[in-house]
């Protein structure tokens, strides 16, 4: 097992390596086959080692990295059913976004590093999934962040592009405080930073305690997962390449936020106003997101604030403990939201780069049929419509709310309900403004055939967007839920109540998706000619961003002004360039005194000795 985890993580930091140094030399196709081939291997490693995988876990260590006093870092990782199943997730979305990526970025010059790029963002991730020492996860944890960076800014060319990326550095950096705080807290209580030993002696910590440490992480999780009040980066973050956006939405970093909670979840148990936290934060965030999402024109931006909304049911069923559910609708979503984003990736190239569905209609239907068969399996599962992988997925993460005797977990099905109707709504929208409209002012197509050749390696996520839900159904349905047996010695059961709260919010789901549906054929049905998104609040995302911009970013931005301009250059540089010429004015003086004439200059010698000797004579006198 040993063996298998070290090759899954170093085909893609290989890949990577090759990439920075001689992908460029090989040319594009070498480059393009060797970027899929390391994740290729990676995928194989990690259905070898999932297929061979018990219920105990394994902990392995491949030895120290740093140490100083009694305390040293690992690199040892932690391998059980839901890392198996995370690394498998990952690997196998990552291998079909590189075959994406190979045609979609056909024209661009910089293919190596964009490569090189995906290949480490995926080694990061792998990282993050398999890391015991919290040090070694905080690599990762940076890791992400840092591809991310370099691959929304990508295009660095357009400044906007560059903003975009460090923007998203920024926010996600704010968020990263929480895990160095709970990472110091952690290693002065144990004298070291194993998160198997967290969760094993979480309840040796008291309530305090583990509430501390806790809210900490929750915080880091809200800012790599873009939750609120951290998710204002996240719909910026379209300016990268929109494959690296169906990376960065489907199965790495905004669901890195959820898996950490999903890796706490037994010191989460020890601490419930945590889980009670992320459960409503989530829920206020799938609305949020929701609502924003209704307002946007930009296909991309849609399917960004879409990914909040669904980060935010995930967020729902971790603070309900429910680690199966989290980790259910995190694969749900990797399969629809990246079939949905690679879509977009066409139907923006499809129309030479544009991006509003106000200008695209009923030509792109009719012309690409095969594209409009995948995009509607997206939408079906992201609007949870029956049987699709969203409707059993998304139905758990509500059920598990219902189920709590908690009233914030009751308000947060509340609002997990709004969000979804909504979702159907924006979804449909979406679906029917991109494929059915008559546009008024309608966007030029393109004849290119690359534009079929990136739907190939679309088909199993299609496929996957319908059916996967199967996996994992109530228990009513009289067929063994395979994600919860397989889960079972590894994460805690789920309680009866959440099987008996499925059957009613499976109908009221149903309900909710067909009535949504409903709902946006009466608004954006074809016959409606002029449609127009709503702008102003909706558009900039409920004013967030703007009160950001406003009461956090603009006073920083003053006060560093007067701190560089009226501290540093006036007060401090200017004491220093006063005392200097006055130093210069005195030596010039004492310069032209002695003009290097020898008379003048033996004069003043004698002179301040006539001074000093006085002083002298003085002061012996008065002693």
């Amino acid at each position: 097992m040993a063996e298998l985890l070290a090759l899954m993580l170093l085909f893609p930091l290989a890949g990577a390596v090759f990439q920075a140094g001689w992908g460029a030399k090989c040319g594009r196709r070498a480059s393009n086959m060797a970027a899929a081939a390391a994740i290729a291997g990676a995928l194989a490693m990690a259905v070898v080692a999932i297929w061979g995988l018990g219920v105990a876990p394994h902990r392995i260590r491949y030895g120290s990295w740093f140490a100083f006093d009694d305390f040293s870092s690992a690199f040892s990782l932690l391998y059980d059913r839901v890392a198996g199943v995370m690394t498998v997730t990952v690997t196998f979305v990552a291998l079909l976004i590189h075959l994406y990526s190979a045609t979609y970025m056909r024209e661009d010059k910089s293919f190596a590093r964009y490569f090189c790029y995906l290949n480490l963002f995926v080694f990061f991730m792998l990282v993050i999934a398999l890391a015991d020492d919290l040090i070694f996860l905080f690599m990762g944890w940076e890791g992400v962040g840092f591809c991310s960076f370099a691959l929304i800014g990508f295009w660095h060319e357009e400044l906007p592009n560059v903003d975009a990326g460090r923007k998203a550095f920024i926010m996600t950096r704010i968020g990263d405080l929480g895990y160095v705080a709970a990472l110091g807290i952690v290693i002065a209580l144990f004298g070291h930073a194993s998160l198997s030993d967290l969760a094993a002696r979480a309840e040796t910590l008291s309530p305090g305690m583990a509430a501390v440490i806790g809210f900490c992480f929750l915080f880091a999780a809200l800012g790599k997962s873009a939750q609120l009040p951290l998710s204002a980066w996240l719909p910026d973050a379209m300016a990268g390449p929109t494959p690296v956006s169906a990376l960065i939405h489907a199965a790495t970093m905004v669901t890195a936020g959820v898996y950490l909670l999903m890796r706490l979840d037994p010191l989460l148990a020890f601490a419930p106003d945590v889980g009670a936290a992320a459960a409503l934060i989530g829920a206020t965030t799938a609305l949020y997101g929701a609502i924003c999402a209704l307002g946007q024109r930009d296909v991309k931006r849609i399917l960004a604030y879409s990914t909040i909304s669904q980060v935010g049911y995930m967020f729902l069923a971790a603070g309900c403990g429910d680690v199966t559910g989290a980790l259910f609708h995190l694969q749900s979503h990797a399969f629809f939201k990246s079939l949905l984003f690679m879509c977009s990736g066409v139907m923006i190239q499809a129309f030479h780069e544009e991006h509003d569905i106000f200008r695209m209609g009923a030509r792109l239907r009719k012309k690409m049929p095969g594209l409009f068969l995948l995009f509607t399996c997206g939408a079906a599962a992201l609007a949870a419509l029956p049987p699709t992988s969203g409707y059993f997925s998304k139905g758990r993460t509500l059920a598990d709310a219902l189920a709590h005797p908690n009233d914030i977990f009751l308000l947060s099905f509340v609002l997990g309900t709004v969000a979804a109707l909504l979702t159907a709504i924006y979804v449909f929208r979406m679906y029917f403004v991109a494929f059915f409209a008559d546009p008024a002012d309608p966007a030029p197509m393109s004849d290119d055939p690359a534009l079929f050749r990136m739907e190939r390696p679309l088909w199993p996520l299609g496929v996957l967007a319908l059916v996967y839900g199967f996996i994992n159904l109530p228990e009513f349905f009289h067929i063994k839920p395979l994600l919860d047996s397989f889960l079972a010695g590894t994460v805690a059961p789920n309680p009866p109540e959440v099987e008996n709260a499925e059957v009613l919010v499976m109908a009221l789901d149903a309900v909710i998706a067909i009535g949504g549906l409903l709902i946006a054929w009466a608004i954006y049905r074809p016959a409606r000619r002029h449609m127009a998104a709503p702008d102003g609040c909706l558009t900039a995302g409920l004013g967030l961003d703007g009160f950001y911009r406003k009461w956090l970013a603009a006073p920083y931005v003053r006060a560093a002004a007067f701190l560089w301009r009226g501290v540093d250059e006036d007060m401090l540089n200017g004491t220093v360039l006063a005392a200097t010429s006055g130093i210069s004015g005195l030596s010039d003086g004492i310069r032209r005194l002695g003009g290097g004439r020898i008379a003048v200059s033996l004069g003043t010698v004698f002179a301040l000795a006539a001074v000093i000797l006085t002083w002298l004579a003085v002061g012996w006198t008065q002693g």
